[in-house]
């Protein structure tokens, strides 16, 4: 079957998820950028992609896109900054209010500044072998609500939750051209 992506292209690693997601899905699949709360009904699932979580959330709330995400009956798919956004709650002084979407609390920049960004091989359930991980400026998940399936574990907290279609990632399933993960979501999507 095929289906339709959207990704968030309002700041951030844009590119890397349109074609990580064109690949997952093939030649049948589609892939389209959105900058309008319009178009988000429009697509199977939507990606969160990476950035500064502020600024995106802004530019979300400038779109007029906040209400139209937090409804939204798709998957969603979110890296880095996106499981920022997706969260219930942010744990340390955040400058916004997350959409509430995945009821978690969520660590901003838990590993440190760039210059402590690194790669690791993780345990993933679902993972028949471990997935090389790049964290960027990454997140942590440090409490999930009821529903709520840990996919991946650091010893600084979760790294890969999913609940429901919605699935999130401290890391960045985009690079490196490892498309399991993408390919998880796609399938619950029934894609």
């Amino acid at each position: 079957m095929a289906g339709k992506i959207g990704v968030l292209a309002l700041q951030g690693d844009v590119s890397e998820h349109v074609t990580a997601f064109e690949d997952a899905l093939g030649p049948d699949g589609e892939v389209s950028l959105f900058r309008d709360a319009s178009d988000i009904k429009l697509f199977d699932g939507i990606a969160l992609p990476g950035g500064e979580s502020t600024a995106i959330m802004r530019l979300i709330q400038k779109a007029g896109m906040l209400r139209p995400l937090q409804q939204y009956e798709g998957g969603i798919f979110a890296t880095c900054a996106g499981m920022v956004l997706l969260a219930s709650e942010v744990q340390d002084d955040s400058l916004f209010e997350p959409l509430g979407v995945m009821d978690m609390t969520v660590k901003r920049n838990a590993f440190g500044r760039q210059r402590e960004s690194f790669e690791a091989d993780i345990e993933c359930k679902g993972l028949e072998t471990p997935f090389h991980a790049v964290f960027i400026r990454a997140p942590v998940v440090t409490r999930v609500g009821y529903g709520t399936e840990v996919l991946a574990s650091l010893p600084q907290g979760y790294v890969a939750i999913r609940h429901g279609l919605h699935m999130a990632f401290s890391f960045h399933p985009e690079l490196g051209g490892d498309l399991r993960f993408h390919r998880l979501f796609l399938d619950r999507l029934g894609l």
